[in-house]
């Protein structure tokens, strides 16, 4: 993990505790980035429940998403402090480290679009995600550093969804619809790919800067 995401709670004491804890107790960074994986398909499957049950129902599933969608971000940021500072890394540790987020975006994002019945935006919203990771890895592999600008990078994105969720819950609970969540799925959609279209013209220009 040659480069790491700037993330002010990686200097946090809970998470420093939670880390040491893991690497004490011989959980391995990779097991913790699958974990992340299984919090995404959580949250998605809950999204999707949300869309098609009763009112109370929603409400504690679209609570659920909300606290899925944050554990995700949570393993995302244990894994890389167990995998270094708790001196865990692994031969295979870049794959786990990043597959299993590509995963959990799509998973949550398809499964949000599909119980909002927009499957094709939910789909959209995490192609869109996929790529703004695509891009950066593509200039990783041109020896470029790793370029984690936004408006709409994965914490942002989790950020969107999570309020969105939250609000949700307070909107079906007053007047029994989602149009906050379906508004969050919009924002992640259109900042996705116009994060995926700075990251490349950024990578372009410094492409053409080094000759």
């Amino acid at each position: 993990m040659a480069e790491r995401r700037p993330i002010a709670s990686r200097n946090s004491r809970w998470a420093g505790r939670a880390a040491r804890n893991l690497a004490a107790k011989g959980v391995t960074p990779n097991r913790i980035s699958q974990a992340s994986m299984g919090f995404g398909a959580l949250a998605g499957l809950v999204f999707w429940g949300a869309g098609h049950a009763p009112d109370i129902v929603a409400i504690i599933l679209l609570i659920l998403g909300a606290l899925s969608c944050q554990a995700r971000l949570i393993c995302n940021l244990l894994d890389g402090m167990v995998a270094i500072e708790g001196g865990l890394s692994a031969p295979d540790g870049p794959f786990w480290n990043e597959a299993p987020d590509r995963v959990a975006d799509f998973l949550i994002l398809a499964g949000l679009g599909a119980g909002l019945g927009h499957p094709a935006l939910g789909m959209a919203a995490g192609a869109g995600a996929v790529l703004t990771a695509y891009v950066r890895e593509l200039g990783r592999a041109e020896g470029m550093p790793a370029d984690f600008s936004g408006p709409m990078a994965k914490p942002q994105r989790m950020a969107a969804v999570t309020a969105g969720a939250v609000l949700a819950a307070v909107e079906v609970a007053v007047a029994g619809s989602q149009w906050c969540l379906f508004l969050a799925l919009l924002i992640v959609l259109i900042g996705s790919f116009g994060t995926a279209a700075r990251r490349s013209v950024r990578l372009i220009e410094a492409l053409k800067a080094r000759g």
